[in-house]
């Protein structure tokens, strides 16, 4: 879908196209009983034909992630910084996803900003879900898109779940071009706002049906950092049923990163970041950079389907 983005022969197509990737990477989401918690400079370093990804947490409180990936063959690189943000209420729990998506197709010289939808934890009844809006924007072509996200109500009688609505304009126009809707783990349609006609902008299935599973191509060359190493034992826990063991598993891996905290104060040590320049402020949030220009290849592999 990536490729899409930057192959597509005309702005408005690039744009479109961009706008059905941002929606692909959704993903329905279930929490387990011990959960996962980002520890201090965990990374996932994985890759998909040419296309490399690296994630690291750069903060622990709060919880910030940075992530860079870069395509040589297609000449484009992401970089995003977010963080949650949450926010109570009686019924539910909003975590408000702060921070900023960058997409750049190098080739084209645009680059594409886009934030998050917030997660929403809902008590009554129990559930977790996207909810509110999106927004994607281009300043070289002057294209913006307004999503919003939604789901059933307080009392889970009226809504669509997973409900996806928005448009697509020309921001020095002020004109609405493209209506979206549907549901963005199901499909996902575009209507021409000129012409009337509707087509399919993005089919769930069809896309998610064609990612492999990872597998480990190089063990040696996968660093101590990485998540499936972090929490391999709680993992297992998990998959095992055996929430005894995850539970105990992850008060390890907790425990071991206080005591890394620990020894750092008592040093005097600053916790730096090994892939990423971070700074912050009140005007900008948090902002990073990466260190490298280049995502080398990674010893995880998304094998591509044959």
């Amino acid at each position: 879908m990536l490729a899409k983005c930057n192959s597509r022969q005309s702005p408005i197509e690039r744009f479109k196209a961009v706008v059905a990737w941002n929606i692909s990477i959704l993903r329905p989401l279930t929490f387990g009983v011990a959960p996962y918690n980002p520890i201090l400079g965990e990374t996932h370093h994985a890759s998909r034909g040419t296309l490399n990804v690296l994630t690291e947490q750069i903060s622990h409180h709060p919880p910030v992630t940075a992530l860079h990936a870069t395509d040589e063959k297609e000449n484009l690189e992401i970089i995003w910084c977010q963080h949650p943000v949450p926010k109570f209420s009686g019924t539910s729990v909003e975590a408000e996803v702060r921070g900023k998506r960058e997409l750049k197709l190098l080739n084209h010289g645009e680059t594409y900003v886009m934030n998050s939808p917030s997660l929403i934890f809902k008590f009554f009844p129990p559930g977790v879900e996207w909810g509110g809006n999106d927004r994607i924007r281009c300043h070289e072509t002057g294209l913006e898109a307004e999503l919003t996200y939604g789901g059933r109500s307080f009392l889970g009688l009226r809504g669509t779940p997973r409900s996806i609505k928005g448009k697509i304009f020309d921001s020095s126009l002020k004109k609405p071009l493209f209506e979206i809707n549907g549901q963005w783990d199901r499909t996902v349609t575009l209507k021409d706002l000129n012409s009337g006609e509707v087509k399919v902008l993005y089919n769930a299935k069809e896309v998610i049906s064609k990612l492999q599973i990872p597998i480990v191509k190089d063990p040696k060359g996968v660093w101590p950092s990485e998540s499936a190493i972090v929490w391999s034992e709680v993992s297992q826990g998990i998959l095992s049923k055996d929430w005894g063991k995850a539970r105990e598993a992850k008060k390890a891996v907790e425990e071991k990163q206080r005591e890394l905290l620990r020894d750092r104060k008592s040093k005097s040590e600053i916790w730096v970041p090994k892939h990423f320049n971070v700074s912050y402020s009140k005007e900008n949030g948090w902002e990073c950079s990466p260190i490298e220009m280049v995502v080398p290849p990674a010893p995880i592999v998304v094998p591509l389907k044959s």
